[in-house]
């Protein structure tokens, strides 16, 4: 297997079920998706333009002005390449292995020569559960993927979660804005990055007890 090219969600549904991460990326069969919500990518490209205007004036938007640590990465022409998956710079490659890691990020902050991933999310209702449950690989990646392309990090990365709290007139709305500081490990992400490459040179594995998807295909069978 050469040139094998994996992204931090790739990497997510091998730690959620190896037998569909190899069934995808060795079969070409993707798990089901169903109808999928226009909004969260709309409030997304929102946001990054809503933060884009304050980069251009080297400031921070008032609501995150002192919860974030640093400030917006400068350079808008390198952001946008690091924003698509198609375009990025960013990558993490380990030759022995024939393999590397990519990604695209939302946002990135600068302290003091370091470099700190900024990644929003949206979500209808206040955050309760604690989020390192679902992004803790993701933004492990991301961290990876910043020091492998000479953009040192320091083990930190945000979540900016935005959810709704009021509907005023002519459409206007009030969210709620909440910065979630994440420690990182690129040690583990590498390692996660290994198993999974490993695992497609392998035989197809096991699903795994808890994977709605290959139970309800078990269940048909039966």
């Amino acid at each position: 297997m050469q040139n094998l090219r994996l992204s931090p969600s790739a990497l997510n549904i091998f730690l959620d079920c190896p037998k569909c991460f190899w069934l995808e990326k060795n079969r070409s069969i993707k798990r089901p998706r169903g109808i999928f919500p226009s909004l969260p990518g709309g409030m997304d490209s929102v946001i990054k333009t809503y933060f884009d205007t304050y980069r251009t004036k080297d400031a921070m938007p008032p609501e995150v002005k002192g919860k974030l640590q640093g400030k917006l990465f400068s350079s808008m022409s390198k952001l946008e390449k690091w924003r698509s998956w198609l375009q990025t710079e960013l990558s993490y490659e380990d030759k022995t292995i024939n393999a590397a890691l990519s990604g695209a990020l939302d946002d990135c902050l600068e302290d003091d020569g370091f470099y700190i991933p900024l990644d929003y999310k949206t979500r209808g209702s206040e955050l309760i559960e604690d989020p390192r449950k679902y992004y803790q690989t993701q933004l492990d990646c991301y961290c990876l993927i910043l020091d492998a392309s000479g953009f040192k990090t320091k083990g930190l990365a945000y979540l900016l979660y935005y959810w709704p709290l009021e509907v005023f007139e002519e459409g206007m709305m009030r969210f709620k804005v909440e910065p979630i500081r994440i420690e990182t490990n690129i040690d583990s992400a590498k390692k996660i990055f290994r198993d999974a490459v490993a695992c497609l040179k392998g035989e197809m594995p096991q699903a795994t007890a808890h994977c709605e998807y290959c139970s309800f295909i078990a269940s048909r069978k039966g």
